[in-house]
């Protein structure tokens, strides 16, 4: 996985605590991150219905739905795609014993296990929102609201 979901995650969580439109440039410097890779990911988040994006000198990015309404994996997906993590090469066709016309992805067990595995991530991560990672963070730092608050008036 990429380091722009990481990035999107968190900034995502950021925006949620704040009511106006935040910059790339005041976003990636929160964090010290390079502001023409993460736009990439901010844009793909607004491709994906996550964030809005209003230009202008008061412009910049924010939560496009209620915190409640975004799952990790939307997040996730806007930045990585849907496709699976693992992708079955069909080796064992190649290997003693293939069978003309088998579909290895459908027989082989790694295939199968790991096809398991993806998908009890993503039934995780879509059963988490960006609300409950929130709820989460403010219970351990209640401090972590305002503190992002008064950072991205210090970085504007």
């Amino acid at each position: 996985m990429s380091q722009g979901v990481e990035w999107a995650l968190h900034t995502c969580l950021n925006l949620s605590w704040l009511d106006t439109p935040v910059p790339t440039s005041t976003l990636a410097a929160f964090y010290e991150l390079p502001p023409a890779y993460l736009n990439k990911q901010l844009q793909a988040l607004v491709r994906a219905g996550i964030l809005t994006s209003t230009s202008g000198p008061r412009g910049g990015f924010r939560l496009a739905r209620a915190p409640g309404a975004v799952s990790l994996l939307d997040i996730v997906t806007a930045i990585e795609g849907p496709e699976e993590l693992f992708q079955c090469d069909q080796i064992l066709s190649k290997g003693p014993g293939e069978h003309v016309g088998v579909d290895y992805r459908q027989s082989c067990a790694f295939a199968q296990a790991m096809r398991g595995a993806d998908l009890a991530w993503r039934r995780e991560l879509a059963g988490k929102t960006v609300a409950d990672v929130r709820a989460d963070v403010e219970h351990r730092h209640p401090e972590a609201p305002a503190d992002t608050r008064a950072r991205i008036v210090e970085l504007r």
